[in-house]
């Protein structure tokens, strides 16, 4: 992929790269364990991104 991206497109790769993150450890805790794994969590090799 090209170095130079359309602002339209770095911006919703920016967005894909905030959703995969986990879970923070304090939600966890304040669910009890209820909410430990993202529902949007996507690995690099196995899920692709439709832009």
């Amino acid at each position: 992929m090209a170095s130079n991206k359309h602002l339209s497109k770095k911006k919703r790769l920016i967005k894909i790269c905030k959703q995969n993150s986990a879970v923070p450890i304090w939600v966890v805790a304040k669910t009890k364990g209820k909410f430990r794994r993202h529902p949007k969590l996507r690995n690099w090799r196995t899920t692709r991104i439709k832009l």
